[in-house]
């Protein structure tokens, strides 16, 4: 098993999951009794398969594994007048929780789930999916998907591998710039654990060059991150304290630097509010001058405006949010360009 993430075909069960997402989007979002063959419409996984009887027999199989789940999908006339043509929903009432009430502990960890789900994406399909139920008329009942957004990201291109070196107990070696460090520089590692601080992940590593425990950002990894050794080659100390050491060892704000961007007319109002100077260069370009402080949070604030924001200068933080662009390219299937 190889810890670097490919960007091959996805698996049967990434497939399958997919599919019963999809499969639960679409029941929750009616408010009536979908056919057989709205759904197999709407599903795109059902609508690839070949013949009607392999998707029947897939159809079943789904069925009673929601079921099986706790999920409550249930059968209902389409129609008073023909109750030949049987039709399934889920009911938003019986789906939701009902009423928790939860310890002040047990609330952090739920926070902290909330703010990595927010960094994750929906999957095409099931994107596409919805788009299909709008264009196909369907009543929809906006209130059941409340808390399921799909959302574009800039996600580390490191995660998965490091995440899957801190399970197997492997060793890393990578490129990694420092916030005040203009070049990166080469690190060998023993990954210890990853925790996600103030909206970005940290890995906290024994770095053998320097014989001494470090924390790195995910973000100023640069380049691939490589395995380096068999898996279960060292052990993570005892009394390792990934939270403490992550927020002992995150440095504090850089020192105001400059920046000049190019902001599209009538976007970028943040941007606009913190500038020192705004000047229009013609009827679609505004040039904005201020200052940011960390380059890596403010460089995925800019990668987030796509292309309403160009930036001018300084060069480090026009390379900074290339990187991010790139990065969220190949994570959503574009590839390298």
């Amino acid at each position: 098993m190889s810890s670097e993430s490919g960007g091959g075909a996805p698996s049967a069960a990434q497939v399958k999951t997919e599919r019963l997402l999809n499969l639960v989007l679409v029941l929750l979002y009616t408010r009536r009794p979908l056919s057989k063959a709205q759904i197999r419409q709407l599903v795109p996984q059902y609508g690839t398969n070949a013949s009607t009887e392999a998707f029947e027999r897939m159809f079943e199989r789904d069925k009673d594994e929601l079921r099986e789940l706790g999920i409550p999908l249930v059968t209902e006339d389409i129609d008073v007048l023909w109750d030949d043509e049987p039709g399934y929903r889920i009911h938003q009432r019986d789906y939701a929780l009902p009423d928790i009430e939860f310890e002040p502990d047990e609330l952090a960890v739920l926070g902290l789930a909330s703010r990595t789900w927010a960094q994750a994406s929906l999957a095409g399909p099931a994107a596409q999916a919805l788009r299909k139920l709008r264009a196909a008329g369907v009543e929809r009942d906006v209130g059941a998907l409340i808390g399921i957004e799909p959302r574009l990201r800039t996600t580390e291109p490191a995660f998965d591998a490091v995440k899957d070196a801190v399970l197997r107990r492997v060793r890393l070696r990578f490129d990694y710039r420092r916030a005040e460090a203009p070049e990166a520089t080469s690190r060998r590692v023993e990954p210890w654990s990853l925790v996600s601080w103030h909206g970005h992940w940290y890995l906290n590593a024994y770095d053998e060059d320097r014989a001494a425990p470090r924390v790195f950002r995910l973000s100023r990894i640069t380049g691939p991150v490589r395995t380096a050794g068999a898996p279960g080659a060292f052990e993570v100390p005892a009394d390792h304290e990934p939270e403490v050491m992550t927020r002992t060892a995150a440095a504090p704000a850089a020192q105001p630097s400059p920046a000049v961007l190019r902001v599209r007319q009538g976007t970028g109002h943040a941007l606009r509010r913190r500038a020192r100077t705004v000047g229009d260069v013609d009827d679609v370009w505004s040039l904005v001058d201020l200052d940011y402080g960390d380059l890596d949070a403010f460089a995925e604030e800019v990668a987030g405006y796509g292309a309403d924001v160009v930036v001018e200068q300084p060069r480090e933080l026009v390379d900074a949010v290339l990187g991010r662009l790139r990065g969220a390219l190949t994570a959503h299937g574009g590839g390298e360009r």
